[in-house]
């Protein structure tokens, strides 16, 4: 029997083989390995969901005061900073662009709003004072508004669920930037923000039970909207087990 080496080398000069290195056809026989995994997106926007959902009632003024902020923010770090970030960065790994920059810039920007916090609490850095416009902030919220409102476009040709919570996401994202420009805590722009933020949390948390249902049964429980009508139909097969783009044989492209 040849080596591996030997039949590397034969296959890619087209040199014939025999017996079990060669296919009827004599030439050396293709192998494919596949590395699937889960689709990132579950942790993703599990952990978006929670932060979100904790920081934007007390942005909104519906439960909590803007003191609790600094302990919130702590686990926001962690389960929508570094555990979303890490899903951005998985999302790589599914070729899943929309993913990647969704979560990515939203990770980053949880683990960011941590250390703002922390910083806080030593007394590094002053607390945003209610009544007072923050720059700073605004900034921050001008950035991931736009940034936002890429991967929403992008998302409208998948399907309408992803883009829904991205949607409002970034129109939170800018309803709070002009808050924090004008007026800060207590403005009415800040909390009209915090109502989409809610509202795309609660969006995401239902795109996490479709996905987690859909891993478990490989059947569409909950519709995700997409284009393709029968992946929206409840009990019907949505995923095929493998797929074969060009030049990617294996490879199942997305989430």
């Amino acid at each position: 029997m040849s080596t591996i080496d030997e039949r590397r080398e034969h296959a890619s000069a087209g040199v014939a083989l025999r017996d079990e290195d060669a296919w009827r056809d004599g030439f050396a026989r293709p192998r494919v390995f596949l590395q699937p995994i889960a689709a990132p997106s579950a942790l993703g926007l599990a952990g978006f969901s929670v932060a979100t959902f904790m920081v934007a009632v007390v942005q909104a003024g519906w439960w909590g005061a803007w003191s609790d902020i600094p302990v919130i923010a702590l686990f926001a770090l962690t389960f929508g900073g570094i555990a979303q970030f890490a899903a951005g960065m998985w999302s790589y790994k599914a070729r899943d662009v929309i993913a990647t920059v969704a979560h990515g810039a939203w990770g980053a920007f949880w683990i960011a709003f941590g250390l703002l916090n922390i910083f806080i609490i030593v007394g590094k850095l002053p607390a945003p004072v209610p009544g007072a416009s923050n720059t700073a902030l605004g900034l921050w919220f001008f950035g991931l508004a736009y940034i936002t409102f890429i991967p929403a476009v992008a998302a409208m040709g998948h399907n309408l669920a992803v883009s829904a919570v991205l949607w409002t996401l970034a129109a939170g994202s800018a309803l709070s930037c002009a808050g924090w420009f004008m007026g800060g805590i207590g403005s009415s722009w800040l909390g009209a923000g915090g109502v989409l933020f809610v509202i795309s949390a609660g969006l995401a948390a239902y795109v996490v039970l479709a996905l987690c249902l859909t891993s478990v049964t490989k059947r569409t429980i909950l519709p995700l909207f997409e284009y393709k009508k029968a992946a929206n139909v409840p009990g019907r097969q949505p995923l095929e087990v493998v797929e074969l783009p060009w030049a990617e044989p294996g490879i199942k492209q997305g989430q």
